[in-house]
């Protein structure tokens, strides 16, 4: 690869030229599909970047798994990259990737060293996730054991640096559990993780946040996001990366497309130099290749339309306090960022509401205030400033968990619908 084709730098031109780079989630696991969502992708009328997701054994180290599944034509749910020859991925990428296309690997690992070793092997530099984001959320791996295994990962990435190549490594903090995580604690972890990213070698780096239920509060999250890097990443390449909500997606296409353009525009206000997005198919199935490159462009478009900077929240929000307060109190434990993050989620410093990993304390809950706003119902151990709610955790029925997960998607069907 060229210069021009490590991630990082892509991303930043286009930021630079008041461009909103967007980008699909998408894994095939045949390499003819899977170079087809490339080309397709790449040939959107949008400013793009590919991605190639892998699939659930890679995920979980299970290669062997994945080639028994290969060879028995079995359905994958992504691309097994460590199974496939390496030959064959790099046909998959040849004529494709390059200073105009840079494709980024993503993969839900919580021990990411091989994924990493075969994406550099086919000549990628670029991939995603974190010591507690892809821990805590989608394993029941120690978290000590997967902050060992993705501090030699990060160190892999690094040592890949050469001349007109700059591996680039995405925090996944921003998206922990995907809803019902108050804005403070999304912003706090994604941080952290760059500071972990940083700590082992990496110089580019981006730092996630979801969209979440209230557009003004996630405009001070992201506006926070950006403020907290701009402080404690003066020596990195940075940009932030916002993905559409994570949650359960409208049902409606006309409810699905609202929630992707306001996803758009807020990633265009909040000055965020990437979108993950979704499509109006998110709700009933996997979506086409055709449905992603329809969403890439709606969003494009949207982007295009956009003033950038306009009536944003103060800097010194409240979403931007606790965050500090967080990472400054997780930060003071160690000045090892690994054994920092071990032991504040020891402490419960820092605990995901609703997250069943046996590391996390599961003491904090979040839940919706009646404007839609994500707000602290219990805070347990979290240091946050002010005078945090504790003790008093907030027992949900069912009934009440699914009418809060489904908030976004009932809400955005109604829109939808009184538009009609």
């Amino acid at each position: 690869m060229t210069a021009a084709a490590s991630f990082g730098g892509f991303v930043a031109r286009a930021h630079a030229a008041g461009t909103l780079v967007v980008q699909p989630r998408m894994g095939m696991a045949g390499p003819g599909p899977m170079r087809a969502g490339l080309h397709a992708t790449k040939r959107a009328a949008a400013t793009t970047v590919g991605t190639i997701t892998v699939d659930s054994y890679t995920r979980t180290g299970e290669t062997a798994a994945a080639r028994r599944a290969l060879e028995e034509g079995a359905a994958l749910n992504g691309y097994p990259i460590a199974t496939h020859p390496v030959e064959v991925t790099r046909g998959v990428l040849e004529g494709i990737v390059g200073p105009d296309f840079p494709v980024q690997v993503r993969h839900g690992s919580a021990r990411p060293e091989p994924i990493v070793a075969a994406l550099l092997a086919v000549g990628l530099h670029a991939t995603e996730g974190g010591p507690v984001s892809y821990c805590l959320p989608y394993s029941r791996t120690p978290l000590a054991v997967a902050v060992a295994d993705w501090e030699r990962g990060c160190r892999l990435l690094a040592d890949a640096a050469q001349p007109g190549v700059t591996p680039h490594l995405e925090t996944f903090g921003g998206c922990m559990m995907g809803q019902l995580c108050p804005p403070a604690l999304l912003v706090a972890i994604s941080v952290l993780e760059a500071l972990f990213f940083r700590q082992h070698g990496l110089r580019s780096i981006s730092l996630s946040y979801a969209q979440q239920t209230d557009v003004r509060q996630d405009e001070e999250a992201v506006t926070a996001l950006a403020r907290l890097a701009d402080e404690l990443l003066p020596d990195v390449e940075w940009h932030v990366v916002l993905y559409a909500y994570m949650g359960l997606y409208p049902l409606s296409p006309g409810g699905a497309q609202l929630l992707l353009d306001e996803a758009a525009g807020l990633a265009v206000r909040t000055g965020a130099a990437r979108l993950i997005v979704k499509t109006t198919a998110e709700a009933h199935r996997i979506p086409t290749v055709e449905e992603n490159v329809r969403a890439l462009e709606t969003a494009a478009a949207i982007a295009a339309g956009t003033t950038a900077g306009t009536d944003l929240p103060a800097a010194d929000s409240v979403t931007y306090a606790e965050a500090r307060a967080l990472v400054e109190a997780v930060l003071q434990l160690d000045d090892d960022i690994g054994r920092a993050l071990v032991r504040a989620f020891a402490a419960g410093y820092l605990d995901v509401p609703f997250c069943l990993h046996p590391d996390n304390a599961g003491r904090a809950r979040g839940a919706l205030d009646a404007d839609g706003r994500l707000q602290w119902a219990d805070t347990g151990a979290l240091p946050l400033p002010g005078r945090p709610v504790r003790g008093h955790r907030a027992v949900l029925g069912a009934a009440q968990l699914i009418d809060a997960l489904s908030y976004v998607q009932r809400s955005y069907d109604r829109r939808a619908l009184a538009t009609r």
